[in-house]
């Protein structure tokens, strides 16, 4: 018998590596992406909790440089929320051009284990003919072994 051969092992095996070294890109972009969001995330509370604290030293009453530096220091917060919200449009930007990259790769990667089934299927119905020719050469042979004795 002869063993099967896919024509295109090599290229399916270069395909696969290449969606295992997206799949990684893209899983370190989205590793990425929570870093930023995280950090945006915990500006945003900290501003938020600052405002609060502020609010309550109004109530109970500060001086007006109490009240100018925390006005200074929740307007550096918003400029620096403002800057990590641009990371994370970045970020998710990339990590979106990741994941498209990686549902291409998939794809490729797919259609080139379809064909293979398809050819291997192709593979073995023309080994079960040749088998089934040589099953009846056989037989016929036996056959006329038998009629000439």
């Amino acid at each position: 018998m002869v063993s099967y051969m896919y024509r295109f092992e090599k290229v399916l095996t270069i395909r696969e590596q290449e969606k295992n070294e997206t799949e990684i890109a893209y899983k370190e972009s989205v590793r990425s992406f929570e870093e930023v969001a995280t950090k945006l995330y915990d500006l945003m509370k900290k501003k938020e909790n600052l405002i609060e604290f502020q609010q309550e030293r109004l109530v109970v009453g500060s001086s007006i440089e109490e009240i100018h530096h925390y006005a200074r220091f929740i307007d550096s917060l918003e400029k620096t929320i403002a800057d990590v919200q641009q990371k994370v449009v970045q970020a998710r930007s990339k990590m979106n051009w990741h994941e498209e990259k990686l549902l291409e790769k998939n794809l490729e990667v797919r259609k080139f284990e379809k064909m293979r089934e398809k050819d291997y299927k192709s593979f073995q119905q023309e080994q079960d003919r040749i088998e089934s020719i040589f099953l009846d050469e056989i037989s016929s042979l036996t056959y006329f072994k038998k009629e000439i004795r």
